[in-house]
């Protein structure tokens, strides 16, 4: 993917790496903040609420390395789409971070009262998310942009979960005031993920771009596909 050798392939490798952290963070943290939720644990929340400046710190240093490589070489042009590209997807991944820890404090305040409903649909927005997200750190370590375009597809099924459920708390809150709490936090709980949804569709149009040298952020539907390139 890269021309570069010596001191700036390593600054790459470097790059790379932290980009490989942050993943496997944002994907640990938004774990626990689901687990808290189901488990109705505490510590759980807690945890995430403790390892989210991180994420703010690893994002901070890959900047830190793009701008660093971009001052002092000459990138070829697939190496400044590799520089683009890892600071957009590093703020993605900082921002699934902060809505993890959004989760977990909604966790937290849903913990004080009985359980409104079973929990069937936040976990399975959680679940296609997770899927997403680590599907969309495959598609960036085995170069896979088709893998990308798939990841994309998936955030609508988020996105129809989320107003599905939100009527359906929305029934609650109207027919007994003493849900309307409960009912807004778990509102809440699902706009995170579907935000989360949305980061991880970023990052996978971020990997597209990377491999296709092709921006489909806004033209998904006459994407070309990587073998009619």
């Amino acid at each position: 993917m890269t021309h570069s050798n010596g001191p700036a392939s390593e600054q790459i490798s470097n790059i790379r790496e932290t980009l490989l952290m942050m993943a496997s963070l944002a994907d640990r943290n938004l774990s626990l903040a689901l687990r808290a939720l189901v488990e109705r644990d505490e510590k759980l929340a807690d945890a995430v609420e403790a390892e989210d400046s991180q994420l703010d710190e690893l994002e901070v240093s890959i900047d830190e390395l793009v701008i660093n490589h971009m001052a002092t070489h000459a990138p070829v042009a697939t190496d400044c789409r590799f520089m683009l590209v890892a600071s957009k997807i590093s703020s993605n991944l900082e921002r699934i971070g902060d809505q993890a820890t959004a989760i977990s404090r909604r966790a937290r305040e849903l913990n004080k009262e009985p359980l409104l409903k079973p929990l069937i649909d936040i976990p399975r927005m959680a679940q296609i998310a997770e899927g997403m997200l680590r599907d969309s750190v495959t598609a960036f370590v085995e170069r896979k942009p088709e893998l990308a375009q798939e990841i994309i597809k998936r955030d609508k099924e988020v996105d129809l979960i989320n107003k599905q459920l939100a009527r359906e708390l929305l029934s609650f809150m109207l027919e007994d005031p003493h849900t309307i709490t409960r009912a807004l936090n778990l509102t809440i709980v699902a706009r995170c993920l579907e935000r989360i949804a949305d980061h991880c569709k970023n990052i996978a149009e971020e990997v597209y771009y990377l491999y296709q040298a092709v921006d489909i952020r806004h033209d998904r539907t006459n994407a070309p596909t990587p073998e009619a390139r």
